[in-house]
């Protein structure tokens, strides 16, 4: 058991970056974050003997972080207001000088925010240079329909990135 807990928590701090990634985009607050953090970890915990390595561990713990946190979207049932991001809220490394690129990529998290469910999942996981193949795995779609929402998710942020930028 020991063992088992050993490996579970090593495999949570090498794939922690996931987990943030999905709590950031799916909630707008610490607080809530810190809560998806924590229910992601006991729902990969109580799915952790169940992996089988038939798929990448960081697929594995995608589809469980996004299925949480929609699963717990959904039972909030209410609208949760888009609240500004500041720049200390995420890290950016290798731009620390460039503030107009840092808040750029602010309005796209912004813009990622606002879209449903099955969009938001979809561009994080491309964001995070997933393949088709492994985003299609995750979200049950089929590789043309993800090849197909990752354009139309693209020119839609393009599109309100600009309308904003006026």
């Amino acid at each position: 058991m020991q063992k088992d807990q050993n490996k579970f928590i090593k495999m949570v701090n090498e794939n922690k970056a996931i987990i943030k990634k999905v709590c950031f985009v799916y909630t707008n607050n610490i607080d809530d974050q810190l809560d998806l953090k924590q229910e992601i970890i006991i729902q990969l915990w109580k799915a952790y003997p169940k992996f089988n390595h038939r798929s990448k561990l960081s697929t594995w713990i995608y589809r469980i972080a996004l299925n949480t946190a929609i699963s717990n979207f959904r039972k909030a049932k209410r609208e949760v207001p888009c609240n500004e991001l500041k720049p200390n809220d995420y890290q950016i490394t290798g731009i620390e000088n460039d503030f107009e690129m840092k808040e750029n990529i602010i309005k796209i998290y912004r813009l990622i925010y606002q879209l449903n469910d099955l969009d938001k999942a979809i561009i994080l996981l491309y964001l995070d240079g997933q393949s088709y193949s492994v985003i299609a795995g995750i979200v049950g779609i089929s590789e043309t329909n993800v090849a197909t929402k990752i354009s139309r998710i693209k020119s839609k942020l393009k599109d309100q990135f600009n309308k904003n930028k006026e």
